[in-house]
């Protein structure tokens, strides 16, 4: 439990620093491709930042190994899809773009287990 809502807290922390990196320190520097490719890494690293926090406190009322599941690939999620485009956004290289679809998957995998999670206890 502790685990995921302290990476839920640095991945918060994380998600509003790069934000206002992108909103400043790019502007004018990458493409607008880029920029929106920053803001979508940004976003989905805040809504999964929230998915780590939910899965953390839920962790105090189910005992399951679905929510810890749920929380590690949340977090892989967050690293290969929000990760790949900080790196593919402002250097364009193609290799990067072509990990973010396996986080994009996590983050499925995560809420598959997280509501399966739900379902089973609740």
């Amino acid at each position: 439990m502790k685990i995921f809502l302290l990476l839920g807290a640095l991945n918060g922390f994380l998600a509003v620093a790069l934000g206002a990196f992108g909103a400043h320190g790019l502007e004018g520097k990458v493409s607008a491709k880029g920029l929106s490719q920053w803001e979508k890494a940004v976003n989905y690293q805040m809504f999964h930042t929230m998915a780590l926090f939910v899965t953390g406190l839920l962790m105090s009322k189910i005992q399951t190994g679905l929510l810890t599941g749920a929380g590690w690939f949340f977090f892989i999620g967050i690293i290969l899809f929000s990760g790949s485009l900080y790196i593919y956004a402002p250097s364009g290289i193609k290799t990067f773009a072509m990990i973010t679809p396996l986080g994009g998957l996590s983050f499925l995998v995560g809420w598959i287990l997280l509501g399966y999670a739900v379902m089973k206890h609740f």
